[in-house]
């Protein structure tokens, strides 16, 4: 028996570390790294990692990268050396696009060429995984586990972490109860819980669904200000009770409710998107400008849960073509479409138009 934390453990503890402004250590084959994330850093620890050395840079994506007009000479990143005159306010505005506009001009931006960028490309990953903005402090260290267990420091085996965010994490099933609903009194209600410490995924299923033949389904990702709120920017609250009331007047289906807020970003960044679109930039520009990628959201979940109930084959209530292909690429027939055009309004008419013309959803 062991009491040492595994690498999901410690994955889990350096997320929530980073999440609060404490540093991490990533330990590769032959380098090593200070990172904090950009988000949560304070003035106070950014003299402390200038007080290590000068060789410190703020890693962001490929994405923000364009917005500043910053050479990402790694491909899908850019190592900005910081100005030896920078500071807190100077970070953040390059990782944060929030007053792009107001002050355009960060740089000049100069960008590392040479050397690896293996462990600033993993500490982009660990702040986009605890939900932050995709950019992050990257320090060299010469001693990285006498500096973890100095510093008391969660330190971490970059090959193998790596290696663990390339897959899903396994999914548990928790608990599942009756859950009597307005579009069907057969309901219940399953819930999953991955086993890398992240948020927890739900089923409702509708009646006894057949396990031998494709169900009426729908992957529906959370959306706080649509399902809850009934917001209008988006068409999320009525596709979620659209799908229910045809799985109830069905008498069967499975609705799965995934916790990817944003596309996968999470609720602040969907709102920093949000006070991007009201600048002017549709979701995609909005989400590109803060780092992000179009769709951050990781379907496979759907079909592991789907797999974990017995199912094979879906009938999917979608517009989205990229449900589907992840569908079928990981064992679940998706042998029909189920088209769920509902909730068009003023207010999201050009956020519907964008995800056809630049997502490619079936509007």
């Amino acid at each position: 028996m062991s009491l040492t934390p595994d690498i999901t453990e410690l994955m889990a503890r350096a997320r929530g570390d980073l999440r609060m402004g404490v540093p991490v250590v990533l330990r590769g084959d032959e380098e090593a790294a200070l990172v904090l994330a950009a988000e949560t850093l304070e003035a106070q620890r950014l003299a402390d990692v200038r007080a290590l050395g000068n060789e410190a840079v703020l890693a962001i994506t490929a994405r923000r990268a364009e917005t500043l007009k910053a050479r990402a000479y790694d491909g899908d990143l850019a190592r900005v050396r910081l100005p030896v005159e920078a500071t807190l306010a100077w970070v953040l505005g390059v990782a944060d696009p929030a007053d792009d506009l107001k002050t355009p001009m960060k740089g000049p931006l100069i960008a590392m060429r040479d050397g690896a960028a293996d462990l600033h490309r993993l500490a982009l990953r660990l702040t986009k995984s605890a939900r932050l903005l995709p950019a992050a402090l990257v320090l060299p260290l010469t001693e990285p586990e006498r500096f973890a267990a100095l510093h008391g420091l969660t330190m971490i085996d970059a090959g193998t972490a790596a290696a663990q965010m390339a897959v899903s994490s396994p999914l548990n099933p928790v608990v599942s109860a009756r859950l009597p609903l307005d579009v069907s009194e057969a309901g219940r209600l399953h819930v999953f819980r991955p086993e890398d410490g992240g948020e927890e995924h739900y089923a409702i299923e509708i009646g006894q669904p057949a396990r031998d033949k494709p169900v009426l389904a729908r992957l529906h990702s959370a959306c706080f200000t649509g399902d809850l709120m009934g917001s209008l920017k988006c068409d999320c609250g009525p596709q979620l009770r659209g799908a229910l009331a045809q799985m109830g007047a069905a008498g069967a289906g499975i609705l799965l409710y995934l916790n990817q807020e944003g596309r996968g970003i999470g609720l602040a960044n969907k709102m920093r998107a949000y006070s991007l679109q009201d600048q002017g930039f549709d979701t995609v520009e909005a989400n590109h400008r803060l780092g992000f990628e179009d769709d951050e959201r990781d379907f496979r979940i759907g079909a592991m849960i789907l797999k974990t109930m017995g199912f094979s084959g879906v009938r999917l209530l979608t517009n989205n073509p990229r449900k589907i292909a992840m569908m079928q690429a990981h064992g679940i027939d998706v042998a029909e479409r189920v088209p769920l055009k509902v909730g068009e309004n003023a207010h999201n008419r050009g956020y519907l138009a964008t995800k056809a013309a630049k997502s490619g959803h079936l509007l």
